[in-house]
């Protein structure tokens, strides 16, 4: 179960959001890591203006990170009764693109070092003319470090997260007002 009060990161997140950090901007990932989740007041006030829905709140949710235009990934807690690293992480972005990117923690660390961030994995829209993903070493080595059992193309982790919860989309439109 995972206690609503606690926002502290995952080991294994606080080191690739740490690596994330030192790279943003700079190998044309669109992804800025925060430092810690978001509170839970302001994840429900995002919710609601994300929604238009004041009756939600955002419980489901515990934010980590945004791309440039304010769109943010964090992990949906839709598994009952398991921990936060065995939840999925989805993106949910400023123009209303949504998406599961990856299944776990553990699925997302090899996105990371795959070279993609949540937005670039929940979006078809190529970010620059030439963009090609490349592998960072550094979030590699954390990724095989901490879930080495989930190494994976970036291609399958975000199919397997997509079949796995192919209706994320309908029910978060759903609730938007």
């Amino acid at each position: 179960m995972i206690p609503q009060d606690n926002r502290q990161f995952p080991a294994a997140l606080a080191a690739a959001m740490k690596v994330r950090l030192a790279r943003f901007g700079e190998d044309g990932v669109d992804f800025e890591p925060r430092e810690s989740f978001l509170s839970a007041d302001e994840t429900t006030d995002w919710f609601r203006a994300w929604t238009g829905n004041g009756d939600l709140n955002g419980d489901a949710f515990r934010v980590f990170g945004q791309d440039g235009t304010g769109g943010y990934a964090a992990f949906w807690l839709i598994r009952p009764g398991r921990e936060l690293v065995e939840q999925p992480v989805v993106f949910l972005g400023s123009e209303g693109e949504t998406g599961v990117v990856a299944r776990d923690l553990g699925a997302f660390l090899w996105l990371l070092a795959g070279g993609l961030g949540p937005w670039e994995a929940a979006t078809t829209y190529d970010p620059e003319p030439g963009w090609v993903p490349r592998m960072d070493e550094d979030l590699a080595a954390i990724a095989e470090r901490h879930a080495p059992d989930r190494q994976a193309s970036a291609q399958t982790i975000i199919a397997e997260a997509s079949q796995e919860f192919p209706d994320f989309d309908d029910m978060i439109m759903g609730l938007c007002r």
